[in-house]
């Protein structure tokens, strides 16, 4: 147990995920879930195998004997964070980096982090101690922080023209990617349950003798193939109705470069869970506060990236000083809940 050093693993996560989608700016003349579905090979298939064949003694034998129950469980919810991994897409190609992480994450932080605890019924337990009101009260501040991240961005709505907005975001449309983030922010807390369902298998991965810090490997792979069946459904469905299945081979798209930009897309995008993985390792007994951390980190990386690609460009001042006090607060979340980490360790 090392709250510190978990911390800085989720830091090194999030910015990853933060940044994954920058190398989409790279693909042109592919329609979208073509480059989303390269990313997708790469992201939840190709990286997550490849690291856990490096990291996870006798892979195969860790899977076959892990309990069926904990591999459906993670699998099946897996199908559902398949659904907020493609309407996360949607929501960066409406919104933009900057408010699209915002809205999407910030129930993706809610649903993630209090729900596995109140469902495992230790969520009563942690106000008990003075480590786990610490580490609620960080919760509570990173969901503040992430709440004045959408009070920012529907400012910039207001004071910014379509002409600024859609210089920044080519297809910025605010009414469709909202509900979009919402149904992507509920989704996407499906992955923290998965991995709460998957114990048992991480579990399985230690007894076979993997490493404390690797034993999530095998428990990604069975919720990334639920991922991947969503996603390939429905990139599937979009390549049909938009007649874009043959842009793989479209000698008219510059061919190499956006297989390349599609596949770092992905690589970086499995970055974040191969730290945050790591990260909750190292957390201790209030592991699930994890979520919030990373959720907190993404939105800073995210909206730091946002601020440099100029999505807040027409923005008055006062909406500016909004963003950069959101960054304030959820950099200080990350601080209280690593605390009441700290804490537990010493069993306070």
């Amino acid at each position: 147990m090392n709250p510190i050093l978990g911390v800085f693993l989720h830091a090194v996560g999030g910015f990853a995920a933060g940044s994954f989608y920058i190398p989409f700016r790279g693909v042109r003349k592919w329609a979208w879930e073509s480059g989303w579905m390269v990313n997708g090979m790469f992201a939840w298939v190709i990286v997550p195998w490849v690291v856990a064949g490096l990291t996870v003694p006798h892979l195969l034998p860790v899977l076959k004997q892990s309990p069926a129950s904990s591999v459906f469980w993670s699998y099946f919810f897996g199908v559902l964070w398949g659904v907020g991994s493609f309407t996360f897409g949607l929501t960066m190609r409406y919104l933009g980096m900057s408010l699209g992480y915002a809205l999407a994450l910030g129930n993706t932080a809610a649903f993630g982090t209090i729900i596995p605890p109140t469902y495992f019924g230790t969520f009563g337990g942690l106000l008990a101690k003075t480590s786990g009101l610490v580490t609620v009260g960080g919760v509570l501040i990173c969901l503040l922080g992430i709440s004045i991240v959408g009070l920012a961005g529907m400012a910039r709505e207001k004071e910014s023209s379509e002409l600024e907005k859609r210089t920044a975001i080519r297809e910025f449309n605010f009414k469709k990617g909202f509900w979009i983030a919402i149904l992507c922010g509920v989704m996407s807390a499906c992955f923290a349950f998965g991995i709460a369902a998957g114990k048992p298998i991480a579990r399985q991965a230690l007894l076979n003798g993997t490493p404390s810090i690797w034993q999530n490997g095998p428990v990604f792979i069975v919720i990334l193939a639920g991922g991947l069946t969503t996603s390939l459904i429905w990139c599937v469905f979009l390549g049909i109705k938009n007649r874009s299945l043959g842009d793989y081979v479209n000698r008219e798209a510059p061919l190499p470069a956006n297989y390349f930009f599609s596949a770092l897309a992905g690589i970086t995008w499995y970055l974040q869970f191969m730290f945050y993985g790591m990260g909750t390792t190292r957390m201790g007994k209030y592991d699930f506060s994890s979520w919030s951390i990373h959720m907190a980190f993404i939105i800073v990386f995210s909206n730091l990236w946002g601020l440099y690609f100029r999505e807040w460009k027409g923005a008055s001042r006062r909406t500016y000083g909004l963003i950069v006090f959101a960054i304030l607060v959820l950099v200080f979340s990350t601080a209280i809940i690593g605390m009441g980490n700290y804490l537990a360790s010493l069993g306070r």
